[in-house]
């Protein structure tokens, strides 16, 4: 469905709602926006055919069809279009709850989802458009639970979009997780780590905290614990062999690291567990 207008409601009730319609429209020609100051109203945009670029929260963002975008209210920001033609879509709305939702969907200054065709979003903008074409008496009410579900549909995208990416990033670090695996015994640097998927120390760093939200060094030195406790709770080695087998080639070192993590030393920790110590030889 092609749209050319725009319509800004009038509905002396609308602060008493959690969330109300204030815009909604779209265009075939999308025209050059930049608003130094943001917006007085929080925003959804929607890319129907054609490309754009956004700018806002300090990042450019390459708007595709079908990608939606979303701005808070205040926020300074310019989107233009990629070429000749790009049909967008819009609503702005408000609310007494809208800050605190917002806030709760974790959603940012600017965010970019990219909604599939089975997307419910253009179904729910579609509602949005007809009650307020055709529904004068009760169109405030109605739409105020649809800019809640439009609020609920992009946050159900972002998150698939952000698990997406988690997964992609986990797949590129998959070789290195299994060298630390392998090798978390032995002495190893970051460099020779980041070595087995071909890229930098310190692009590695920031793949393997946005895949698993830890460092590797704490990734590591969770492997080594977690054998450590394997191996003190079957109780055939002693303290000084296990921390040789888990990677601390100093024991005193071991049992200090064990108690700040373990919150008892290895020690102690054993006789929790119930395993019999091995005799000092």
């Amino acid at each position: 469905m092609k749209i050319e207008e725009s319509i800004y409601p009038f509905f002396p009730e609308a602060e008493r709602l959690p969330f109300y319609l204030t815009g909604i429209g779209g265009s075939e020609y999308q025209s050059h926006i930049k608003r130094d100051e943001g917006y007085q109203w929080h925003q959804l945009l929607f890319s129907a055919e054609g490309e754009g670029v956004l700018k806002a929260d300090g990042q450019s963002f390459e708007i595709k069809k079908g990608s939606c975008f979303f701005l808070r209210k205040g926020t300074p920001h310019e989107y233009y279009p990629h070429g000749e033609k790009w049909e967008v879509r819009w609503i702005s709305f408000d609310g007494y709850c809208c800050e605190r939702v917002i806030d709760d969907l974790s959603l940012g200054q600017a965010s970019v989802v990219t909604l599939p065709e089975s997307s419910a979003a253009e179904d729910i903008f579609d509602k949005m458009l007809i009650s307020q074409r055709e529904d004068i008496l009760y169109c405030g009410y109605s739409c105020s639970g649809l800019v809640y579900d439009m609020l609920i549909e992009f946050h159900r995208h972002m998150s698939a979009d952000v698990t997406s990416s988690r997964s992609r990033k986990l797949s590129t670090i998959l070789p290195a997780l299994k060298f630390m695996h392998d090798h978390f015994s032995e002495d190893f640097s970051l460099s020779s780590l980041s070595a087995v998927i071909g890229v930098t120390p310190q692009h590695f760093c920031r793949l393997f905290r946005e895949a698993l939200s830890m460092r590797p060094t704490d990734y590591l030195l969770k492997l080594r614990l977690d054998e450590a406790k394997r191996l003190i709770r079957e109780g055939d080695l002693q303290m000084s062999q296990i921390a040789l087998r888990c990677g601390f080639n100093d024991a005193s070192y071991f049992s200090t690291v064990f108690k700040k993590h373990e919150g008892l030393s290895p020690a102690e920790w054993q006789r929790g567990s119930g395993a019999t110590a091995k005799p000092t030889k």
